[in-house]
């Protein structure tokens, strides 16, 4: 999986993005040279370890959720219990020891990204094993505190796999690598969400209770498994070429360019604009964040089975995912980012808008493809995008602080918001919460197009 000359095979030029320019709009490139890059080694090594980034999310949430309300849990305390995905929207305190602290050995051994992947990977399998062997129909707090564990271990892993990415090519690629990651993600995403419910169909007893929680366990530990795909990706992936840090005289000194100078390089680019910024990237994916927490629940109380559930997502949810994600890439390096997260954010909101409507067929397995469906396609082409947008407001210098910021403040309102999603399904139905997940969006709108008219700031220089 080594890549020699990784940024040199393609006349991407001008840059798509250029360094810390989010708005800048790049002159079109020919296609076939868009579609080249996929086939770049750091491209389809981001494939893997987009999957291994994808792959816990669903299990502390979407899969938790179904296996909770399975287990006869209620949906208040469902949704209150996606707070652990807050430890996603908290990364960024940890993030600055993940930038620069080394692993005793493991750092000598892998260098620093991959160390702290290898590391992160490691946390995961043990937590996702702990699920497994937990009943929470008996207690429920082991479970809790196995998927904090998951979720610490999962955020920390994006942390430094964002790094990563973004170190391994050059700006004109980033599109294309957030499209492969993606698509890696999604595709992990679907294997634990489907897949999972379908291992846990096939693992249960014939004739016996409605809720077994072996079966549960099993799936788990095939998940738990799973994860082995991105340790060997890590294992044999090239170390990218780590950038000098400047040497620090005394612990003050490092400590304010580990965890000061990264913040404040943000605020010096670009000035009075920065809180629209981070103001646009709190809210892009509010709609599908609230929403999600709810899917899986509505499915259980709408009658349909695992099997039902795990066929349409594992069909027509992978080849809607696979195309959401390399055509929103593509766009973006063909059109420029802003107009593709214009497009993201209009059908992530009218995708929700599909889920009410959902409510009103019953038992309705055609109506459940064509919304799954959709709503992975707008998914795709909205999240490759704004992981674009994302790399491109980052200082390389400080990739994975800057990164892991970003992505936080992505996930904290949204997930907070998330938590009251059971209780409100119970006070409105899920009719009136779908149809007030999408009006969400609308102020996404507004501050997408306040922020394609910014001036672009200067490029970040390398440190001294």
């Amino acid at each position: 999986m080594s890549d020699k000359t990784p940024t040199s095979r393609l006349p991407l030029t001008p840059p798509v993005l250029a360094s810390g320019t989010p708005t800048a709009q790049p002159k079109k490139i020919a296609w076939r040279d868009v579609w080249r890059v996929y086939t770049e080694a750091a491209t389809l090594r981001m494939l893997l370890l987009g999957f291994s980034a994808g792959l816990p999310l669903l299990l502390v949430f979407g899969t938790l959720s179904f296996w909770l309300r399975e287990a006869g849990i209620d949906r208040t305390t469902i949704g209150y219990l996606s707070w652990v995905g807050l430890a996603y929207g908290f990364k960024w305190v940890w993030a600055p020891l993940v930038d620069r602290l080394p692993i005793p050995l493991l750092t000598r051994l892998l260098g620093r990204r991959r160390s702290w992947l290898l590391l992160a990977q490691a946390t995961i399998i043990t937590a996702l094993v702990g699920m497994a062997l937990t009943d929470p129909r008996l207690a429920l707090e082991p479970v809790v505190w196995c998927a904090l564990a998951v979720a610490f271990g999962s955020a920390t892993q994006d942390i430094a796999l964002d790094a990563y990415r973004i170190e391994s090519a050059d700006t004109p690629r980033q599109a294309a690598l957030a499209a492969a990651y993606q698509t890696g993600y999604r595709i992990a995403m679907i294997w634990a969400g489907a897949g999972a419910l379908w291992i846990a169909a096939r693992a249960e007893v014939a004739g016996g209770a409605v809720y077994q929680q072996g079966a549960w366990q099993a799936a788990y530990l095939v998940m738990a498994a799973s994860m082995l795909l991105g340790v060997a990706t890590v294992l044999l992936s090239p170390e990218p070429v780590p950038l000098a840090l400047k040497p620090s005289r005394n612990a003050a000194e490092w400590l304010k360019g580990a965890l000061i100078e990264p913040f404040a390089d943000f605020l010096r680019r670009y000035g009075k604009h920065a809180l629209l910024i981070l103001a646009l990237i709190a809210v892009y994916r509010i709609s599908d964040v609230v929403m999600g927490i709810m899917a899986n629940p509505f499915y259980v109380d709408m009658g349909y089975t695992k099997d039902e559930v795990a066929a349409v997502t594992k069909i027509y949810g992978v080849i809607m995912t696979l195309a959401g994600a390399v055509v929103g890439g593509a766009l973006a390096m063909r059109f420029g980012v802003m107009r593709v997260l214009m497009l993201g954010a209009i059908l992530s909101a009218g995708s929700n808008l599909l889920f009410a409507w959902l409510g009103t067929r019953g038992h309705d397995v055609n109506a459940l493809i064509f919304v799954i469906s959709a709503d992975n396609l707008s998914s795709g082409i909205a999240s490759a995008a704004f992981i674009a947008y994302l790399s491109s407001l980052t200082n390389i210098n400080y990739s994975a602080t800057q990164y892991a910021l970003f992505s936080s403040m992505m996930l904290l309102l949204p997930k907070f918001l998330a938590g009251y999603s059971g209780k409100y399904v119970d006070a409105f139905g899920y009719g009136h919460f779908f149809t007030a997940s999408a009006l969400l969006g609308v102020p996404v709108l507004l501050l997408v197009t306040l922020a394609s008219r910014l001036q672009a700031p200067p490029a970040p220089s390398a440190l001294p």
